[in-house]
């Protein structure tokens, strides 16, 4: 039974990864069943086992690359201090969109692929929430610092901005536009703009 049990979870694995770089390669009206379970070294009736449908399966696929991109993002967040400049949260609120950037080719489609999908989140991608939650307070114990003054829902509102600029560099031309540029580079032009969807007056609010 544990045979079997670990040569499912290889197949459903070898599925999942296959899939994405598919999606990546061709985005996801470009991807049939046949192409995946060829890639994977598998048969058409694992895809409905494991997944139940090509569909189910393509959109675990991009949740999976969510899931990485938002623990290397909680990595780079949670090791910042609460004083931290907005410059520092910027950079690592960005750190995976920029390093896909940096990497180009693959790991830039993956992200193209992520956003896609979060764009108009599948049902089921619920379950993320807690992984988005702990972003949104590694952000706030910075920006709190930086805003007393403003109220949390108005500083929520600006991480959700700076995560709809970041998400559109994947989808937009101009991220083409830095694609294979180096890191420095590329956080010399973003980094700024992030800040300054993260900076305001507090007298204002």
């Amino acid at each position: 039974m544990d045979l079997r049990r670990e040569a499912g979870q290889r197949t459903r694995d070898q599925l999942l990864v296959a899939a994405l770089d598919l999606l990546a390669e061709r985005g996801p009206e470009g991807v049939t069943l046949r192409e995946i379970t060829e890639a994977a070294g598998a048969n058409v009736a694992a895809v409905s086992y494991h997944f139940g449908s090509l569909k189910m399966l393509c959109e675990t696929a991009a949740e999976l690359a969510l899931e990485r991109y938002l623990d290397v993002q909680h990595g780079a967040m949670s090791a910042l201090a609460p004083e931290s400049t907005l410059m520092e949260l910027a950079a690592a609120f960005a750190r995976p969109m920029v390093d896909a950037l940096a990497a180009g080719g693959h790991a830039l489609a993956v992200m193209r692929t992520v956003a896609r999908f979060g764009a108009d989140p599948p049902e089921g991608w619920d379950r993320l929430d807690g992984k988005f939650d702990e972003t949104r307070a590694d952000a706030l114990r910075v920006l709190k610092v930086h805003h007393p003054g403003f109220k949390e829902q108005e500083l929520i509102f600006r991480i959700r901005c700076a995560a709809g600029m970041v998400n559109w560099l994947a989808l937009a031309p101009i991220g083409a536009e830095l694609a294979g540029k180096s890191t420095k580079q590329i956080e010399r032009l973003l980094l700024p703009v992030l800040a300054g969807a993260f900076r305001g007056d507090p007298s204002a609010g």
